[in-house]
């Protein structure tokens, strides 16, 4: 039994816990940050360089964090045939708070109706761009725990981030993904190798509970995003250098031992000076530095800097950047496509990163690979972690399928609708007007949204929202509670199930509905 101590007494853990499938959703519409330097008067290359910023995704009045969790949750079942009977667990993280009681996971849990599966653990967690990685954790410590009754996990994170209007507004964007969590996952987690950095700040937080708009400290903010990376930084490696003498391994931690570095990403500057960062910690904690040539070379004026007071420095962070250079196009710049793309999804924004680099590689460049993982959330909370590939990238293999399953990524982004800046602003106006309304219907298209996209119907007087789908056909929309096992997606191309991890978690069959087409059946009941 999952959990149990063997005869011989000996404890095991379930093998390569983590990451075995992952979704990402992203909204149909986007502007251009090019126009946008110009409707709102400012400098060009303020967003697009300055920021690092190309497009950014909004939401019109027809999507709110409950219908974007949907859209990704089922998008994720669906791709991967997964019967709703497997999840034994199921949480969400999001700052995106429409309801002070009511969870976005109870929401959920209408798309497990027809299963009859209402044994699913978790609700809700929340600390800003944090929650999402908050409940990851959470899953995988399920499924390493005595609590694992042998099904699946699923982490969710999802956000719309809007500001109101002024230089912040650029940095937004919205998103969700979706991640399946259980044992012998293609990114299996580094067990007890996690940095994290507690602290408490107002450098970005929601004190208006009618409002969507956040009070951000701008400068406050980069300096605790920071300071935390340090921290976190220092603690994983201290964890792994002991983990490392243990094992009898001689050797410093760097940057290096790193294939792949992601960060969360309010915007994509941000993240370059991130690893230019890490450089330097790097650098301060060597020993003894070469500074006559190769990566440090030429840094020696910094040698005896304290890291807490170069935040702002100019200087330090150039040098840093110019060293890193090659540093950063080898192990971080492929993770800001959706980032640059589509703008700060807030909790799924470091985990849109990750999708990102899967999509833009092959199973075999992936292959045994190591991915550094930073997660910050304001307020503040952080922690730097790692998931090691898997060697197995043969084809049909659980890494060859989160491949292709992302692998239309770009195709996604691409085929998103662009529209002006003055429609943009429109939106964001509607938004702000009808914010927590009751007794009202969204006036978005639902046109404009992806085929398989949930969307709001109506808010009635008492505060309670409606949602259908927008079918794959473009037939009549599906009304939320009744998802039925006909629903059909054109993205899946096999009618190969994942397997369940134990035994005696139900399987649905195998079975088509035609040509291009996957029956999907949530189990007998």
């Amino acid at each position: 039994m999952p959990g149990s101590v063997p005869a011989n007494g000996e404890a095991t853990w379930p093998k390569d816990v983590g990451i075995i499938a992952l979704e990402v959703y992203i909204p149909s519409l986007y502007v251009e940050q090019s126009e946008l330097e110009q409707f709102d008067g400012v400098s060009a290359g303020k967003y697009t360089i300055g920021l690092g910023q190309a497009r950014m995704g909004f939401c019109s009045d027809r999507e709110d964090i409950n219908s974007l969790c949907m859209t990704v949750v089922q998008q994720l079942m669906e791709r991967n045939c997964l019967s709703y009977d497997s999840i034994g667990r199921l949480e969400v993280g999001t700052e995106t708070i429409i309801d002070k009681s009511k969870s976005v996971k109870s929401v959920l849990m209408q798309l497990f109706e027809e299963s009859g599966n209402t044994d699913v653990e978790g609700v809700d967690t929340t600390n800003a761009c944090y929650g999402g990685t908050a409940a990851l954790f959470n899953a995988v410590n399920w499924v390493e725990s005595s609590s694992w009754d042998g099904r699946y996990a699923l982490a969710v994170a999802g956000d719309i981030a809007v500001y109101a209007t002024g230089s912040a507004r650029p940095t937004g964007g919205a998103g969700a993904v979706a991640m399946l969590i259980g044992p012998n996952a293609p990114l299996a987690f580094d067990r007890g190798l996690r940095g994290t950095h507690m602290q408490h700040a107002y450098d970005f937080y929601k004190p208006d509970m009618v409002s969507e708009y956040p009070v951000v400290d701008g400068k406050l903010s980069i300096q605790c995003y920071l300071s935390a990376l340090d921290r976190c930084y220092s603690v994983y490696r201290n964890k792994t250098h002991a983990q490392w003498q243990r094992e009898g391994v001689d050797k410093r931690f760097s940057l290096a031992d790193f294939d792949y570095m992601i960060f969360h990403s309010p915007y994509c500057k941000l993240v370059q000076k991130s690893l230019a960062r890490l450089l330097l910690n790097d650098f301060l904690s060597h020993p003894n530095p070469n500074t006559e040539s190769g990566l440090y070379s030429g840094l020696e004026a910094f040698r005896d800097v304290k890291a807490e007071d170069t935040y702002f420095d100019r200087d330090v962070e150039k040098a840093f950047l110019k060293a890193s250079e090659e540093m950063f196009e080898q192990k971080t710049k492929g993770s800001l496509l959706v980032s640059n793309q589509n703008g700060n999804m807030y909790t799924p924004s470091v985990y849109g990163c990750l999708a990102s680099v899967i999509a833009q590689k092959t199973p075999q460049q992936l292959a045994g690979q190591r991915i550094g993982v930073f997660s910050y959330g304001s307020g503040f909370a952080a922690t730097l972690y790692s998931m090691r590939v898997t060697q197995d990238a043969t084809p049909g293999s659980a890494l060859d399928k989160m491949v292709a399953s992302l692998s239309d990524l770009q195709a996604r982004l691409d085929s998103r609708k662009k529209v002006s800046p003055a429609v943009f602003a429109d939106n964001m106006k509607l938004r702000e007007e009808t914010h927590h309304l009751a007794n009202y219907t969204p006036q978005g298209s639902v046109d404009e949204l992806f085929p398989g996209t949930w969307y709001l119907t109506h808010v009635d007087e008492k505060h309670r929202r409606q949602y259908s789908r927008r079918s794959h056909s473009d037939d009549t929309p599906l009304e939320a509670g009744l998802v039925n096992s006909t629903t059909t997606t054109t993205t899946a191309t096999t009618t190969e199930h994942i397997p369940s991890p134990a035994k005696k978690v139900p399987r649905i069959p195998a079975s088509t509905a035609g040509p291009g087409l996957v029956t999907i059946s949530n189990g007998d009941h």
